[in-house]
């Protein structure tokens, strides 16, 4: 089958906890679906909500750290703001590497409209390059490291996480299909095999994984 695979670079990554609003602000080690389809509608210009397309992601970082932001808080007035000092989680050195079967999706990212984030406005991504390739599909995957799995249909030794697929294209947001899945860091070392589909690849020879196509 033909996959595209593109390759995602940024200085940082920042992927906040659902309801965690003050304090610490701890990162997930890799983005929820919702930041998957909030990436692509950057870079197409337009809401988008993956359905029936095959998309794959892979996050690989090189260290997780944390420093202090300055935020500003606002009561119902403008006399009410007030600046606060936060610490905030994030990684470094981020490389996103996300795979489809869709040639419009992959076209969007060759030209993207709007600028790309892998978190906040301050995680700016830029495309480093996209590779169409000749590739095999899987019925088991073995080596999964930097992405999310579905709670429900498999059992993993890792964290979990409720997690939105999407949110809405309205004010307020709204966010749709919230479910558990389970956090595979980039570190992760995936004991058992799983029956799910995907496709295996490596980078200049020397560094694979299994990606697993997502269910939206």
């Amino acid at each position: 089958m033909k996959v595209y695979r593109i390759h995602l670079t940024s200085w940082t990554a920042s992927f906040r906890y659902p309801n965690m609003i003050s304090g610490y602000q701890p990162t997930l080690t890799t983005p929820p679906l919702s930041t998957i389809n909030g990436l692509i509608s950057a870079a197409k210009g337009d809401y988008f909500v993956a359905s029936k397309e095959k998309i794959g992601y892979v996050l690989q970082y090189k260290a997780k750290t944390t420093d202090l932001e300055t935020i500003y808080q606002m009561g119902q007035r403008l006399t009410q703001i007030k600046s606060n000092v936060i610490q905030r989680e994030f990684l470094s050195d981020v490389d996103l590497y996300l795979y489809t079967d869709s040639a419009e999706i992959t076209e969007c990212f060759k030209f993207p409209v709007y600028q790309l984030l892998l978190g906040r406005s301050g995680d700016l991504a830029t495309v480093k390059s996209i590779t169409e390739i000749e590739i095999t599909e899987k019925e088991k995957l073995s080596d999964l490291k930097g992405t999310i799995i579905p709670f429900k249909k498999y059992k993993l030794a890792a964290p979990m996480q409720a997690l939105p697929t999407s949110f809405s294209n309205t004010i307020p947001r709204r966010n749709y299909g919230t479910q558990p899945y389970f956090i595979l860091d980039w570190n992760y070392r995936q004991r058992d095999e799983i029956k799910a589909k995907g496709i295996h690849d490596m980078i200049d020879n020397k560094t694979n994984w299994d990606v697993y196509w997502q269910e939206f």
